[in-house]
């Protein structure tokens, strides 16, 4: 059974997927929604990779450097072995700005005897629109693609270049490197310069996880969930991604094949939250700045649900079909047409978060009259829309309902901006927003409450069972003792709990009932079964959890019920963040006091 066994790096600019054997299966050059020069993920012949042929004798094991974004790839037969370090650089050179460059670095280590290898460097420009043409200038190869001669990458090594192009075997000695670069370097690359790369740059992760909470238990795999999180960020804006890929299919066969190379308002809103909780502010603080600058263009203009990473309205979305999909899944998509759906939840996470910023970090005089114009911005919108149908979190294309976790979001939204009021002492607005809130919080009892079912339902006036209505208490909608949440978890769980995974719901959509778990749904039940007192149930489903992921303990957007393969984009940043919601409701935090002798 084939599985999504990849592991991450980048540098906060871009990311790339290296498979478990060592191969660069998906990059994009020079930022995360850029054209590939890597597809092999999305089109085994056609894509391009670049990875190395040993003979079948060696064995390949893969791990990260400790707590860091460093990958370790290592090749051992009983003669001879090597390891390859993956990574891109990032690191601090002042006290706000970073060294981040879209690159690659793969250091080759020897670690006993003389490995025999040989290096497929197989890219493929424009995600394989056009075929790749190498030449070999000052000691360095230069490709360009057959369709924009413009469209130049630089690989750079110790080895020869001329073997590397020809395919042809190399004994490997020492130690060795390649870069390879959208830009043309100027300073002299030599393997000197490689290593100290290498160490600043695993300084530099170190660094960021000792700055967050440590956990008794699951702590090495809630701190590789904050390390992907943090890869998703994207510094020059602040934008959080969904996931690195695109067109990573939900269910094998299906055409549930969607780009997540975006910032979703909602999936950025919840990973910023767990950032927030795991104290990393520097990457609240950028979010805050993205959303400021987003909104403040949108004063105007409707509130969107998604943007592109530097704040891209436009998210116009085409298929590219040259490429077969993973395993044979069509359609390859870039873009998401979902970028103009009215999703009424959104607004909800994202001043969810605003007040817990401002709550725990006040901002400067300016800035707090900027978020508030924004935030009397938000709230107008919600409550010019919170009565009207919407397509929900999970983005129907053909269908408007009454959603009521969409309506909880609401009064998460004014319920927010209430408590935002209330901390800056604006009294009239507070006192009018709870008046609001309370209106939604009423009708969602009246309207979205099932006397039959004994639950809460998807929709007004249907019968339909949805995971997210899970999250009510999460966002302090309802308590987690209320009679009505309790019954509607365990309706929920009764009905959608499926081969120990959750579906999202099973109610038919665009493209016919969802065949596949959508992991963070089940991360929710176990929270959820948590909070109700169920909680050996719901350590015994996340233990179920853990040993879903892949090897290195990553996640990607779905389950398949039976199998339990990944499937659906990866790594996801929902999937992540539910884990360390998740794992720290099991252990508990590390203080430093405890370790400090009177």
């Amino acid at each position: 059974m084939k599985n999504l066994d990849y592991g991450i790096i980048g540098n906060c600019r871009t990311a790339a997927l290296v498979s478990k054997t060592g191969s660069i299966d998906w990059f994009c050059l020079p930022d995360f929604d850029s054209p590939s020069i890597f597809a092999k993920l999305l089109d085994g012949e056609k894509g391009g990779s670049f990875h190395f042929e040993v003979s079948e004798d060696y064995t390949i094991t893969q791990n990260y450097h400790g707590h860091t974004n460093l990958l370790l790839t290592k090749f051992e037969s009983p003669e001879s072995g090597f390891i390859v370090f993956d990574y891109m650089p990032r690191y601090r050179t002042e006290d706000t700005l970073y060294y981040m460059p879209p690159e690659i670095h793969r250091y080759i280590r020897v670690i006993k005897g003389r490995p025999l290898v040989r290096v497929i460097y197989d890219p493929k420009m424009n995600y394989a629109r056009g075929e790749a043409r190498h030449e070999i200038v000052d000691g360095y190869i230069r490709t360009h693609s057959t369709n924009d001669p413009e469209d130049k990458i630089y690989l750079y090594t110790s080895l020869d270049p001329e073997v590397v192009i020809n395919r042809e075997e190399i004994e490997l000695t020492g130690h060795h490197f390649f870069l390879l670069s959208y830009n043309q370097k100027l300073m002299r690359v030599d393997i000197n310069r490689i290593l100290l790369e290498y160490e600043r740059t695993k300084v530099y992760w170190l660094n960021f996880v000792n700055r967050s909470r440590d956990y008794y238990q699951y702590n090495d795999m809630i701190k590789r969930s904050l390390l992907v999180l943090k890869l998703l960020s994207y510094q020059q804006s602040g934008a959080m991604l969904a996931a690195i890929t695109t067109s990573l299919p939900e269910s094998l066969g299906e055409n549930r094949n969607w780009d997540y190379r975006f910032c979703w308002l909602r999936d950025a809103s919840m990973s910023i939250d767990t950032l927030l909780f795991m104290k990393q502010r520097s990457s609240a603080e950028r979010f805050i700045k993205f959303v400021k600058s987003i909104l403040k263009s949108s004063r105007n203009e409707t509130i969107q649900i998604m943007y592109g990473i530097r704040g891209e309205r436009d998210l116009t979305e085409e298929e590219l079909p040259h490429l077969s999909g993973y395993e044979t899944s069509r359609p390859v998509r870039i873009g998401n047409a979902a970028y103009y759906q009215e999703q009424n939840d959104s607004i909800g996470y994202l001043l969810d978060v605003i007040y817990k910023y401002y709550l725990y970090f006040p901002g400067t005089q300016d800035e707090i009259e900027e978020i508030w114009e924004i935030i009397k911005n938000l709230v107008r919108s919600v409550l010019a829309s919170w009565r009207k149908p919407d397509r929900s979190i999970w983005e129907y294309r053909t269908k408007k309902m009454h959603f009521v976790f969409s309506k909880v979001m609401s009064w998460v939204a004014v319920d927010r901006a209430s408590l935002i009021a209330e901390l800056l002492q604006r009294e009239y607005y507070a006192e009018l927003w709870r008046r609001e809130a309370d209106i939604i919080k009423a009708e969602v009892h009246e309207k979205g409450w099932n006397e039959e079912l004994q639950c809460f339902t998807q929709a007004y006036d249907n019968n339909d069972y949805d995971s997210s209505l899970l999250l009510m208490q999460f966002y302090d909608f309802i308590e987690p003792d209320n009679e009505r949440y309790v019954k509607t978890v365990r309706a929920i769980k009764e009905h959608l709990y499926h081969e120990g995974l959750m579906y999202r719901y099973k109610a038919e959509d665009d493209f016919g009932v969802p065949t596949s778990s959508f992991t963070i749904c089940t991360f929710w039940l176990i929270e959820a079964l948590f909070k109700i007192g169920e909680t050996e149930e719901a350590r015994g489903i996340f233990e179920k959890m853990i040993s879903y992921s892949n090897h290195l303990g990553l996640y990607s957007e779905d389950l398949d019920f039976k199998t339990k393969r990944q499937l659906g984009n990866f790594p996801q940043a929902y999937s992540h963040l539910a884990f360390i919601n998740t794992a720290v409701l099991f252990s508990e935090e590390k203080r430093l006091s405890q370790f400090i002798r009177p």
